[in-house]
């Protein structure tokens, strides 16, 4: 059974324990080392306790913390509501379609538009991101393949159709 929780503060260590793992992946990617302290650090976790449009989630499979997603508003584009901040499922869930049902969930936990981003070398979140944004037909999709800005990498655009039908005058 998969849970998606929003994460309380009192359990914000288990998101920075969480977030070295996720930091760990991605130094595969990126030229990131780890800190004084061995760590990767992240410097973004107290905000989302305190600052508004940032929702932190907790992912539990049969009762066993899987990984976490991060939402919030901060984009490379215009006029969208939300963006996948961070999103990570621990190796031993992966490609199980864990993954695949927790961002179908947060996606459709959130009315409005959506900002997903990728790193340019990261092949498998590409690919991922490809297969869950297939799964919204109903909602009008760009991938904007180099990026925006300092972005480099791949960014999606999913905004809903608009449902309302024009009419026209005779």
């Amino acid at each position: 059974m998969i849970e998606i929780q929003p994460a309380q503060f009192e359990q914000k260590s288990i998101l920075r324990n969480m977030l070295e793992l996720y930091a760990y992946d991605f130094s595969e990617y990126e030229d990131s080392d780890l800190n004084e302290a061995g760590e990767f650090g992240y410097n973004y976790l107290d905000q989302y306790w305190t600052e508004t449009g940032r929702h932190p989630f907790l992912v539990r499979v049969n009762g066993k913390f899987a990984g976490f997603v991060f939402v919030n508003k901060f984009v490379y584009s215009t006029n969208i509501d939300h963006s996948i901040a961070d999103f990570f499922i621990l190796r031993k869930y992966r490609r199980k379609g864990i993954g695949r049902k927790v961002a179908i969930e947060i996606l459709a936990r959130f009315a409005g538009s959506w900002e997903i981003r990728a790193l340019k070398n990261n092949s498998r979140a590409i690919r991922f991101w490809d297969s869950v944004i297939s799964e919204f037909p109903q909602i009008q999709n760009e991938r904007i393949e180099n990026g925006i800005g300092d972005w480099a990498g791949p960014i999606w655009i999913l905004r809903p159709q608009n449902t309302s039908q024009q009419t026209s005058q005779t």
